[in-house]
């Protein structure tokens, strides 16, 4: 199950966020989507989960376009947004069945998802605790759970590490790259922490509402010249640089 991105173009008024962005996702694999604060990764995920409409191109999951199907477009997708928007007053597994329900899955059928969701993300013992009482590592595996729950094809996370420590960070990396692994998931991981990209994974940069590099991990190095992602991702996003260059 394969999602292309196909010039993808959007204005907040007389600001460009996205300028002929197009990708292509190869279906299992975890993804990187890079880019510092500002690049236009929220704005590409509020597109893809129709949060803003569509101005300019189009995005599709195999044949089907979002703009002509997008209620079978969206089936298939599960997302896990920057901000937390769980219910902190429902318990985990209240939350996972009121999504469920929003998919039209009844709740004699829901059940065996929940277990299962929350036996993978290891929470099935915090199944009865009010979100509120969990800490935010916990609560990430928890907006995870729930976004499988309709079985998608594709996850998208937007940050979703943004305030974990380094420990729960990895954790979640992990458990992601797992699930693309064991479940032929195909995941889009938006990050600007460069700890959390390996070196065969398949990266997009984007700066500045462009797309800078559609690659792997290693061409982060090779088109910057530098040995390390982090001093890369400095350098390919460096506002001095693109001066010199120009």
């Amino acid at each position: 199950m394969s999602i292309s991105v196909e010039s993808l173009s959007f204005a907040y008024g007389p600001r460009n966020a996205l300028k002929g962005v197009s990708f292509q996702l190869t279906p299992g694999r975890f993804h990187a989507l890079l880019g510092p604060n500002g690049a236009g990764k929220s704005t590409l995920f509020s597109l893809i989960t129709r949060l803003n409409a569509l101005q300019d191109g189009d995005i599709c999951i195999d044949e089907l376009s979002i703009r002509q199907q997008p209620a079978s477009v969206m089936q298939r997708v599960g997302v896990v947004f920057q901000q937390s928007s769980l219910d902190l007053d429902l318990t985990v597994k209240q939350n996972l069945y009121y999504h469920a329900a929003l998919h039209g899955i009844s709740r004699q059928h829901a059940k065996p998802l929940v277990e299962r969701e929350l036996t993978r993300m290891e929470m099935a013992d915090r199944a009865n605790d009010k979100v509120r009482a969990l800490n935010g590592g916990h609560r990430r595996r928890v907006e995870i759970a729930r976004a499988l729950m309709h079985a998608p094809d594709i996850l998208l996370l937007d940050e979703p590490t943004v305030g974990l420590d380094p420990q729960t960070r990895l954790a979640l990396c992990n458990y992601v790259r797992d699930l693309c692994e064991q479940d032929h998931i195909t995941a889009l991981w938006a990050t600007h922490l460069m700890e959390e990209i390996q070196p065969h994974d398949p990266v997009i940069l984007l700066h500045k509402g462009e797309v800078l590099i559609n690659g792997h991990a290693d061409d982060l190095l090779e088109q910057s010249g530098c040995s390390h992602y982090s001093d890369a991702f400095h350098v390919l996003t460096s506002t001095d640089k693109q001066r010199g260059a120009a």
